[in-house]
């Protein structure tokens, strides 16, 4: 530092106030730091007001939905679900309202000052706030997130993005989701759920491609089977309104039926552009993400970044991880602290979830070979499935390596899959082998089971 503590007004200054931010403010403050914390709007970010929480809730109101249907085929005198989105709307709004009224009472115990507003960079150490106040910091943490993005083809102005669908009060008759990554698929199996009739429009051959392919494919046999349909290999090359709907034309010459909504799901960009980082040399790569290594440092040695804005890892939970365990290194005197990125678990909210975690087969075979990567995995149906004869099948996978089997991935995918992958997460961050879940005794009659039973 080119100043002593006290030359500064903070010790840390935090440029948004999403779920890294918070995070890293709460425990800078902890270990003693005086903090600024700059965030206009609602606390929590992408994550608790357009993001994982309302959207789990959404998936809630979905999976209640399927369950109600299926109890109608176990002799249950059911209607078929209508869900008031409206009321539900309501009840999802209440939730996030708790989430935010929580933080601003940790802000306050916590003697962290907010200032509503965003700010951007004179130099190293001095932030400029929009209404012109100029305060300085010994560091500074960047999380403002990111944003969803449209792609650049004619009438993408008539699509919503993902955060347009937390605003709709219905279900669309017939809706157009472009994407095949986690926001498309997740969107798509609530609103079918929900009584939409949706088709996915992917670019590439197949949904989720940084998951194991053998599930992915199995979880776009189980899409279809639920009435979504997915064109693969489809990129889009301008969407045209029609009357009160719209069309999509595909870079092929295809062209689809009319559609009541088009979502796109196509991507992030980060929320970097306004925070002058040419000012101080911070290197952004060519989207515009905040370039960190693993210590969650910038170019600039008292400049970090965390969470979507950052180069790594998209996920809440490892935004948060990350912004701790820096302000246990800058505040709390562990100098080698930093989040280790290997093995980090996540889960695909669709119907049914999708979660992995470690390596998948084929990036097993590129580390260690084929000889010394062997795979086991079980295809089933839950039995509420087979009660309800429904065609929807679960595929739970392992990927070991080396004599002794270690396991380097774990791949589930069906009901419960969310759930359960908590905790063979541990396992296997523990460095687990095969015979380690051969000699556990399994808990029947349970899907999870079938994770220590595979032969």
């Amino acid at each position: 530092m080119s100043r002593d503590k006290a030359a500064y007004d903070y010790d840390l200054v935090v440029i948004g106030g999403g779920s890294g931010g918070l995070a890293g403010a709460f425990r800078a403050a902890a270990h003693g730091a005086r903090v600024a914390l700059l965030e206009p709007g609602e606390f929590g970010g992408t994550c608790v007001n357009v993001g994982c929480v309302p959207k789990k809730a959404m998936w809630l109101a979905a999976e209640l939905a399927q369950r109600i249907d299926t109890a109608s085929r176990l002799g249950f005198g059911l209607p078929p679900p209508k869900l008031d989105w409206r009321e539900f709307i309501v009840h999802r709004q209440r939730y996030i309202a708790g989430i935010h009224d929580s933080y601003r009472k940790r802000l306050d115990a916590a003697g962290i000052v907010h200032l509503p507003c965003y700010g951007h960079f004179l130099d190293a150490h001095t932030v400029e706030t929009h209404q012109g106040l100029r305060i300085t910091a010994a560091h500074a943490l960047i999380a403002t997130g990111g944003a969803p993005k449209r792609p650049d083809i004619p009438g993408a102005e008539l699509g919503l993005i993902s955060d347009d669908f937390f605003n709709l009060c219905d279900a669309p008759e017939r809706v157009a989701i472009i994407g095949g990554g986690y926001i498309a698929v997740e969107l798509g199996g609530v609103l079918q759920a929900l009584g939409s009739k949706v088709e996915l429009f992917v670019r590439g051959p197949r949904l989720l491609d940084s998951f194991d392919h053998e599930l992915t494919d199995e979880l776009a046999e189980n899409l279809r089977q639920h009435g979504v349909h997915c064109h693969f290999a489809h990129p889009l090359a301008s969407v045209q309104q029609m009357g009160e709907q719209r069309v999509l034309h595909a870079c092929n010459g295809q062209v689809s039926e009319p559609f009541d909504s088009v979502i796109f799901a196509t991507g992030r960009t980060p929320n970097s552009r306004q925070l002058r980082l040419e000012n101080i040399g911070v290197t952004v790569d060519g989207e515009g993400f905040v370039v960190v290594d693993e210590f969650q440092d910038t170019s600039v040695a008292n400049v970090h970044a965390v969470g979507d804005v950052s180069s790594r890892l998209a996920l809440t939970p490892v935004a948060i991880a990350a912004a701790r365990r820096l302000m246990d290194r800058l505040f709390g005197g562990k100098p080698e602290a930093r989040l280790d990125y290997d093995d980090i678990a996540t889960v695909v909210f669709a119907h049914p979830p999708l979660g992995m975690v470690g390596l998948t087969e084929t990036e097993a075979r590129e580390r260690h070979g084929d000889t010394g990567v062997k795979t086991y995995s079980a295809r089933f149906r839950p039995m509420l499935h087979a009660l309800a004869d429904s065609p929807q099948r679960s595929l739970f996978k392992l990927v070991c390596v080396g004599e002794e089997e270690r396991v380097i991935g774990i791949h589930l995918l069906g009901e419960g899959a969310d759930e359960m992958l908590q905790g063979f997460a541990v396992a296997l961050k523990k460095g687990i082998v095969k015979r380690d879940l051969d000699d556990t005794m399994a808990i029947h009659p349970t899907s999870a089971e079938e994770v220590v039973l595979m032969r």
